[in-house]
C-alpha cells in the first residue's frame, strides 16, 4: 500500500539541525492521518505522498517550512509580581496572542531581580531541519479517524 490521502502513515524518523545535531532521534516512531490533517509538516507529508513501506526520504525544512522564523517581539520582559512564587527558568504557560485569534505559549528564559523574560517563540523557532525517514507501515484509516481527523489506537491519540 502506498502513502496516499486517508491512510496512517507510521515513520521511523530522526530530525537534525544542518550541522548534524541532534534535534530528534525518534526514539518512538511517528504516527499521523495522511492528507491534509495537519499531523505532519505540510512539506513532509507532500514528499511522502505515494510512498511505499521501507521508502525512505530526506526533506530538508527552511524555518518558515517547520516552526517559523524567530519573531523578536514575541520575547517580553514581565515584572515579577505578575508571576506565581514558584517559577523557574523552563516553565511554560499560555496566554492569548494581542490579536486574539490564539494562545502562545511561552517559556521563562530568565529571572533577574524584579524581572522575568518570557519568550513566545517555540524552541525551534528559526532553525532549518533535515527530516530523514524510512516509512514503516502504511493502512487505511478507519472511519472513526477519518471523523476525527487524527490517529487512534496503540500509537495514536486515545481519548477525547
Amino acid at each position: 500500500m502506498q502513502v496516499a490521502k486517508d491512510t496512517v502513515v507510521t515513520l521511523h524518523y530522526r530530525v537534525t539541525d544542518p550541522d548534524g545535531n541532534m534535534i530528534d532521534d525518534g526514539h518512538n516512531p511517528l504516527v499521523y492521518l495522511h492528507g491534509g490533517y495537519d499531523g505532519i509538516f505540510t512539506r513532509i507529508e507532500e514528499a511522502l505522498q505515494g510512498k511505499a513501506v521501507g521508502e525512505q526520504l530526506e526533506v530538508k525544512l527552511q524555518p518558515e517550512d517547520a516552526f517559523g522564523e524567530y519573531d523578536a517581539d514575541l520575547v517580553r520582559v514581565e515584572s515579577l509580581a505578575m508571576f506565581p512564587e514558584n517559577i523557574q527558568v523552563g516553565m511554560q504557560f499560555e496566554r492569548a496572542a494581542e490579536d486574539g485569534d490564539d494562545e502562545i505559549i511561552y517559556t521563562i528564559t530568565d529571572i533577574e531581580g524584579d524581572k522575568v523574560v518570557v519568550d513566545g517563540n517555540h524552541p525551534l523557532a528559526g532553525t532549518a531541519l533535515i527530516f530523514n525517514c524510512t516509512v514503516a507501515e502504511v493502512r487505511p484509516a478507519t472511519a472513526e479517524e477519518l471523523t476525527h481527523g487524527h490517529v487512534h489506537g496503540p500509537e495514536g491519540h486515545h481519548h477525547h
